[in-house]
């Protein structure tokens, strides 16, 4: 409260203050610079990690070489790197190598290309990760939910049976756009982008895309020729019972039989973790044997389909094949754009996790110019999108990795593959592949996570439902669609409806807090006490107007009802209040002008530099009296029960 004060003996001078022994004067903070402040709310908003302070006080060749490691992080380690770690990291790059090689031939399927270009997005971008890449513990490679994801985008452009050429250069377009996107968000520094996505609705949307992947291997699982190329529920069990005459008893059997192996490995992985490689060779290990069995029993001519030749040698270039003019470039862009944020946001966010289990940190920024530069090169070397996967981090993680060493290990492992071992893969069936893909997608399924979310928060279960609706009722970009309008929504409705609350005291403290929580709050009669939880936008501030004309309403009447005293103060507690624009200004004038005209006293409590700073700016706090402006809730208390009491003994006198 803004008055004349002689701290020495506690005497005030004023109307109001002759009553009062002490009360804090709240300051006004001097003058600030706009262009300044508006500058440090750029660079907070962009550099809020301060990625730039390890280079000050530094020499110039120190500059250098701590430049060069921001570049490339793999010189960070290389330099410390020991025998110990390398023998780690081949195990682990090993072990991946085991399990990515079979799942590489099955989410080519899903993305519509042909399987020797899964395996090249196992060569070369895990090459490139390991020199731009920060995180120590993930996997690069296809995923599932990203290869489906691309598979149907790219589908409704070009056909992948009809024009196969075209079809492939389509999704090496859409790769070099994610890599371009990708890149330019990280260097940008615009990672922010890719968080619009809540938790809840990326659950639901993983979850519906799990099921779709699960029942687009019933092609392969049925062996069935004539298969829809619509990926919602109903559209892919009409065209399973519509083509019973296509099933294959054979494929079934070797299907259901590896895929019941697969499940049991993985549930035994996940109860003893020492047992995690089990899980981890068990696809490659039901390749080779449904392989070895197709083949001895020539089950292929008698209706099994199996994958046939992959032609041998290392990634062929493909620079030369981008759509880069005309609707087709226009198309692959917007393809880009959306593979490039779900594969950040599912890459990203692995590495956060597995980062925080070994406590370390992971510069999000970094990591998308990682997989912008690591797609960017695997597009002209026949490569379609990669990114982090989860299960395979996860092997890499229990494996005992120690750096992205593994990456180029696993790397090595596929180069051989393509070098020597491709021809072996030619008689292995599509029915194994669609049971790999199908155990592998089950954990993107997370009950668990969905039930929680239930429990914690309804609208976020909503996002998680739409999403999961979207997808399995429609398609995966719908369902994309769902996900991120319902996010949208949520943050729209946070930042128009702000939380707001009615203060009470804490019996036998100075302590004000929301009545609705602590029921035994009270507050003496004539005062109104209300505290706005946000900062107060042109967005929010006719709502905020109102809400609180509308707790002085219910107020009035429930006082009204019991006799009690009228309402001659409210105190506007602004502590959680950041920032105020002109329209959060003009909605408090209003609010001024309206309790005036029914004799109540506006007061405000405990205003912050940036807050009080406008309020001087506007007038607003000279037209309102900075007498009415309190260091806290408690002090206007104190000063609006005093002058209550004084009004009372004045009315007796």
């Amino acid at each position: 409260m803004a008055q004349n004060e002689e701290h020495g003996n506690g005497t005030t001078n004023g109307s109001a203050a002759e009553i009062v022994p002490l009360v804090h004067k709240v300051e006004v903070p001097p003058k600030r610079n706009v262009f300044k402040e508006v500058g440090s709310g750029l660079w907070e908003l962009f550099f809020h990690d301060a990625p730039v302070d390890q280079f000050k006080g530094q020499s110039r060749r120190k500059k250098g070489l701590l430049g060069l490691k921001f570049i490339f992080p793999i010189l960070d380690w290389i330099t410390t790197y020991t025998p110990k770690m390398l023998l780690a990291d081949t195990i682990a790059g090993c072990t991946i190598a085991s399990l990515a090689i079979p799942q590489d031939l099955g989410y080519a399927r899903l993305a519509g290309v042909p399987p020797v270009n899964g395996l090249y997005s196992s060569f070369v971008p895990p090459l490139v990760y390991a020199a731009f890449g920060s995180s120590r513990d993930i996997a690069i490679g296809p995923v599932a939910v990203v290869s489906l994801l691309l598979g149907t985008l790219l589908k409704q452009e070009i056909s992948p049976t009809d024009d196969p050429e075209n079809y492939l250069k389509f999704a090496f377009t859409a790769t070099f756009f994610c890599g371009i996107f990708q890149t330019g968000l990280g260097v940008f520094r615009l990672g922010f982008v890719t968080e619009f996505l809540s938790h809840a609705a990326i659950v639901g949307f993983m979850a519906g895309a799990a099921i779709t992947i699960a029942l687009q291997q019933l092609k392969g699982l049925l062996n069935i020729t004539h298969f829809t190329t619509d990926t919602d529920f109903i559209s892919v069990m009409k065209s399973v019972f519509s083509n019973i005459d296509e099933w294959n008893w054979r494929s079934i059997v070797i299907g259901l039989a590896f895929l019941g192996f697969l499940i049991v490995t993985k549930i035994v992985g996940q109860k003893k973790k020492k047992l995690f490689w089990i899980s981890a060779i068990a696809p490659l290990t039901s390749v080779i044997l449904s392989t070895l069995f197709v083949f001895i029993t020539r089950a292929d001519k008698h209706g099994v389909k199996i994958v046939g030749h992959i032609k041998k040698g290392i990634n062929p270039i493909s620079a030369n094949q981008f759509f880069l003019s005309g609707s087709l470039a226009a198309a692959g862009a917007k393809v880009g754009l959306i593979s490039a944020l779900i594969a950040l946001t599912e890459g990203v966010a692995i590495g956060r996790t597995f980062a925080a289990l070994r406590d370390y940190h992971i510069d999000g920024n970094k990591e998308m110019i990682a997989f912008g530069v690591m797609n960017l090169c695997g597009s002209v070397t026949s490569c379609y999108v990669a990114t982090g996967s989860f299960s395979r981090s996860a092997v890499n993680y229990n494996a005992g990795v120690c750096t992205a060493m593994s990456n180029v290990v696993m790397s090595i492992v596929v180069l051989v593959t393509l070098l020597v071992l491709t021809p072996l893969f030619k008689y292995t069936p599509n029915a194994i592949l669609s049971a790999i893909i199908i155990s592998a997608v089950i954990s993107l399924i997370d009950g668990r996570a969905a039930w929680m979310i239930w429990k914690i928060d309804k609208f976020d279960f909503l996002a998680c439902l739409g999403a999961f609706v979207g997808v399995f009722f429609v398609s995966v970009e719908i369902g994309l669609l769902i996900a991120v309008c319902i996010s949208f929504v949520k943050i729209l409705f946070n930042v128009t409806r702000p939380h707001t609350a009615r203060l009470g005291n804490i019996p036998g403290t100075s302590v004000y807090r929301n009545v609705t929580q602590y029921p035994n709050a009270t507050l003496p009669s004539g005062i109104l006490a209300i505290r706005v939880d946000a900062a107060i936008y042109f967005s929010n501030s006719n709502y905020i107007h109102d809400k609180i004309l509308h707790y002085l309403e219910e107020e009035t009447q429930k006082l009204v009802k019991s006799n009690g005293a009228p309402i001659q103060y409210v105190i506007v507690d602004l502590t959680p209040v950041t920032n105020i624009d002109t329209s959060g200004i003009i909605a408090f004038e209003e609010l001024e002008k309206t309790l005036k005209r029914k004799n109540i006293q506006l007061a405000f409590a405990n205003p912050g530099a940036l807050v009080i700073t406008k309020l001087d700016d506007s007038k607003f706090l000279a037209h309102l009296g900075s007498e009415w402006l309190f260091f806290t809730v408690s002090e206007a208390i104190q000063v609006c029960t005093m002058l209550l009491n004084q009004s009372a003994a004045e009315r007796q006198v």
